[in-house]
């Protein structure tokens, strides 16, 4: 980002296909909560993945599924999905305090450990209402083959 400011355009058009969306917005919901449920099933006990955890007390909706892959080969596993045409993004590659609009100078890379590990580990799988199994199934396994599972 080079300029501090807000995107909040809405227009006519886009309002109506929301007000159409909106009646179905808890089986979009769900489609989404099932396919996470289906990842994190399928990454379990994967020694170098982390999965989204949702505490007992909330919900989660899974506008992205992020994982966190600990042993250094996030941009590997990311090319290699490539190569299967499963579309893995890396959607903040670099922290808010080095982007154009908010780096001042004033930040020590030293205050923020968590943010820098973060950026180099984190990785989001295709997320949408309309995965099938098959497709989970497909982008599970794949990553599982990428870690020898």
């Amino acid at each position: 980002h080079d300029m501090i400011g807000v995107n909040s355009r809405l227009d006519s058009i886009q309002a109506a296909v929301l007000d159409v969306k909106l009646p179905h917005l808890d089986a979009y919901t769900k489609a989404r909560q099932t396919a996470a449920h289906f990842y994190n099933e399928a990454f379990a006990g994967c020694a170098h993945l982390i999965t989204p955890v949702v505490a007992a007390h909330t919900t989660h909706v899974f506008h992205q599924y992020t994982l966190r892959v600990t042993n250094g080969k996030r941009n590997e596993l990311q090319a290699f999905l490539t190569e299967k045409e499963i579309p893995a993004m890396i959607y903040y590659p670099v922290p808010l305090r080095k982007q154009k609009a908010y780096d001042n100078g004033h930040y020590n890379d030293a205050d923020f450990p968590n943010t820098n590990k973060l950026v180099e580990e984190v990785m989001s799988l295709p997320m949408h209402t309309e995965l099938d199994e098959e497709q989970l199934a497909y982008i599970t396994s794949a990553v599982r083959e990428f870690f020898g599972k």
